[in-house]
């Protein structure tokens, strides 16, 4: 199917469920605003790669009182899973006595559950300033702190085991190879010209069994990056909690980091030597071992993509591949990016994007 194919189905999904969804809201007091950033461009493409995913519409809007809220609906089978498996979570997190208090959430406004749709609002979180905008020193504390509160949510007995296992996964050494098994499978059937890092990486990981199941069994967010959180107050609040899962100490520090690699490669630096030189050497690798876990699960969700696009959007979805393959790379030379790579990258990207897409993109970091 064709790019042009997979938006128009996307864009006629979006129109059904807006005109479904929009009356049903305004019987409950809530009104959409006219724009909707979260609906256009490459939106019909994304989808979750280890965690749950399905297909939802977030929305923005307000209640009787003109009090701004975010709004998430499905009638999607997918999307009603995910986003019922993501109100578990919210739930099972703050009765969890050695996970109370890790992340504070928006305050939950309504929540309807029927047998053909799901409907769940929260309040919409103002913030000063968007969190790349803030200064690197700001930055650095708060992602810090996001991290450490992660951190102090261990399960270490058995009966913790037990309940976070069927609520929010559970990852060990096994099932981290496992997937990157499945990442490199697709990863060489197209790019074929990365099959040596990939071995190599792939004997990194083996090598160090250990050191990740030395730090496994934490609380950990999949995909904590800027557009998952919000910044109110020097809080940080959590919008998404369908990614929690207990896994490797480091594998959200990754996502954060390689994230960072991109959009400020100060921050990435800062975090990177932190752990280096107040933690020890097995955290450090541990560390680096999730940024290559994490790296090639990324250069696996734009390759799978490849399929489903055409045209400009193929082409810059092939750029991101061998970006991420360059930046995979080099940190397993446990070396910086050069910052000429990534300019170029930039550059090359900038001149891809759709108009939708870089309109969605405003705000998000």
């Amino acid at each position: 199917m064709s790019t042009h194919q997979k938006k128009e189905r996307w864009d006629t999904y979006r129109e059904k469920e807006l005109s479904f969804f929009t009356p049903l809201l305004k019987e409950h007091g809530y009104t959409l605003d006219a724009e909707q950033p979260h609906l256009y461009g490459e939106r019909y493409l994304m989808h979750a790669v280890t965690t749950e995913s399905g297909t939802k519409l977030i929305l923005l809007g307000k209640d009787a009182n003109g009090t701004r809220v975010v709004i998430k609906v499905s009638r999607d089978t997918g999307g009603m899973k995910e986003m019922l498996h993501e109100q578990t979570c919210r739930t099972i997190l703050s009765e969890l006595h050695f996970a109370y208090g890790t992340f504070a959430s928006p305050k939950e406004c309504f929540f309807k559950k029927t047998k053909s749709y799901v409907i769940f609002i929260q309040e919409y979180i103002d913030q000063e300033s968007m969190f790349i905008e803030r200064p690197i020193t700001e930055q650095f504390t708060l992602a810090l702190k996001a991290f450490k509160a992660q951190e102090s949510a261990r399960a270490t007995t058995f009966n913790h085991l037990k309940l976070i296992k069927h609520t929010f996964g559970s990852r060990d050494a096994e099932t981290y190879l496992t997937c990157f098994e499945g990442f490199t499978q697709e990863i060489l059937a197209t790019f074929p010209e990365y099959t040596d890092v990939l071995n190599e990486i792939r004997k990194t990981l083996q090598a160090h069994k250990k050191t990740i199941e030395q730090y496994g069994q934490f609380l950990t967010h999949t995909d904590l990056v800027p557009h998952n959180f919000r910044i109110q107050n020097n809080t940080v609040y959590l919008l998404d909690h369908s990614s929690l899962t207990f896994g490797n100490k480091y594998e959200g520090w990754a996502r954060f980091i390689n994230f960072m690699t991109l959009y400020n490669p100060e921050l990435a630096s800062l975090l990177t030597h932190y752990v280096k030189d107040n933690r020890t050497e097995e955290e450090s690798v541990s560390l680096w071992l999730m940024r290559l876990y994490r790296l090639t699960e990324l250069m696996f969700y734009y390759t799978q993509t490849l399929q489903r696009c055409s045209g400009d959007l193929q082409e810059l979805n092939t750029e991101r591949v061998h970006f991420w393959g360059q930046v995979l790379s080099y940190t397993l030379q446990q070396k910086e990016l050069p910052e000429e790579i990534r300019t170029t990258y930039i550059k090359k990207r900038d001149t891809l994007r759709s108009t939708d897409e870089k309109k969605r993109q405003v705000g998000l970091h």
